[in-house]
């Protein structure tokens, strides 16, 4: 037969569950913290990516020089990223590359397989540590990068 507790081991056994608690709530509360601060990451990167993929949509629209185009695509990633807080600095970068070798910067482009050209819009966002909550370093990147390309018709001149 079991003997029923007595009062002392009652109270030996007072405060066991709050010890529980806390190294269950520690465990909790990191998983929910980086939960948390890789979402806040993922949905920036989205961001990011959306905008630069926006930029190069806007290239494909009409322009009467290439390098209209390739500012017409800044312009729209640059207005697309201004959502981000003034701490985080970034650049949009909208650059015209040859599809057949991937050079980049080639005024000549042509309906040719070979003279066609793509627009590259990358969008940089830098000082991310300063936005989101504080990790250890190698867990939060300062960085993070969007990156479009979309192919131009063979009109573009």
């Amino acid at each position: 037969m079991r003997t029923p507790p007595t009062r002392a081991t009652a109270r030996r056994q007072r405060g066991a569950y709050a010890i529980e608690f806390a190294l269950v709530f520690l465990i909790f509360f990191g998983v929910l913290y980086g939960i948390i601060c890789y979402g806040l990451l993922f949905a920036f990167r989205m961001g990011m990516q959306n905008a630069a993929e926006e930029g190069a949509r806007a290239a494909l629209r009409y322009q009467p020089t290439l390098q209209a185009r390739q500012d017409r695509a800044r312009t729209v990633a640059e207005q697309s990223v201004s959502w981000l807080p003034v701490t985080v600095t970034r650049s949009a970068q909208a650059t015209v590359c040859r599809v057949a070798g991937n050079v980049c910067n080639t005024p000549a482009c042509g309906p040719e397989w070979d003279a066609r050209c793509q627009m590259v819009v990358t969008i940089t966002a830098t000082n991310m540590r300063g936005l989101l909550p504080p990790l250890p370093d190698f867990a939060m990147p300062d960085e993070i990068v969007g990156q479009a390309s979309m192919l131009l018709d063979g009109r573009a001149p």
